[in-house]
């Protein structure tokens, strides 16, 4: 890591949005902005002639010169690379500390459409990435960062990302964890009040074990604790009423299908509005 923002440009709504967001988010927390944009047609191709190319430079040039006079404090450099998105991104996320991809809004009944692109991506980098939406201009954040915490796996910087995030934006941090009883309990109906009570304090007090330190690092950020019932991911997805910033995990570790995302990052990519990071970790 070295203190450096990719976003993926395009030219389109959606990759400006990202870069507009990248941008803040490079001036919040102080680090370098790059404008990558992965050019993978040859010169037999009509998007490959010298023409092409040079128009595709200068839109990027003039996206770089806009951010450098808007962000004066901001490093901020592009760069056309020949070769596919994916490819470019993936290794760009190798020596960046963060990768920020625009991702196209369906409307809340059909969630959001996520590209082959950032599937691969999300897969595979090794920072954080964050999708941005194109913005709306009747769409307002509540104000808040938003966690989904997993309290299975050990996922510091999921954790870490998530409080500094919430520190750099003097904003509350609402911390969500979502519990079910265990299969069977309904068909004992004079025990499930009692399980139900059992396993909520359980998960209670390992909830206030994983975030104590993280309390006593982040003193000024204001820690709200909700432990809701229900499936992980329909609860996730329905207690982020649009945050500044939704932070999720997904394990480094390749699965046997290979590398993907779990169902609760998956249900967030395709039905959160806000902004979302998903986090490696593991």
């Amino acid at each position: 890591m070295n203190g450096l923002i990719t976003v993926g440009y395009d030219g389109s709504s959606e990759s400006i949005a990202a870069a507009q967001w990248a941008a803040r988010e490079a001036e919040l927390r102080g680090m370098r902005l790059e404008l990558l944009l992965a050019w993978p047609w040859t010169a037999d191709h009509v998007l490959g002639t010298p023409d092409a190319v040079a128009e595709s430079r200068r839109q990027l040039g003039r996206q770089e010169a806009e951010l450098r006079t808007r962000l004066s404090a901001v490093d901020v450099t592009a760069v056309h690379r020949s070769g596919t998105a994916r490819n470019a991104l993936v290794s760009a996320g190798e020596h960046s500390s963060m990768l920020v991809l625009g991702s196209r809004g369906l409307g809340t009944l059909h969630g959001f459409l996520v590209g082959s692109v950032s599937r691969h991506v999300l897969g595979r980098a090794h920072c954080p990435i964050v999708l941005v939406r194109a913005a709306k201009e009747t769409q307002r954040s509540a104000g808040e960062v938003v966690l989904g915490l997993d309290l299975d796996h050990r996922c510091d910087a999921v954790v870490h990302f998530a409080f500094e995030s919430a520190a750099l934006r003097a904003v509350p941090l609402r911390v969500v964890h979502a519990w079910q009883p265990p299969m069977g309990s309904d068909l004992a109906p004079a025990l499930t009040a009692s399980i139900n009570r059992e396993l909520s304090t359980e998960a209670m007090q390992l909830f206030t074990d994983v975030l104590t330190p993280w309390r006593e690092k982040y003193p000024d950020v204001e820690v709200v604790a909700s432990l809701l019932r229900g499936s992980t991911a329909a609860t996730l997805v329905e207690a982020a009423s649009r945050p500044d910033l939704l932070v999720v995990g997904r394990r480094s570790r390749a699965g046997v299908l290979g590398p993907h995302l779990g169902p609760v990052a998956q249900a967030a990519v395709h039905h959160v509005q806000s902004p979302l990071a998903v986090v490696p970790y593991g």
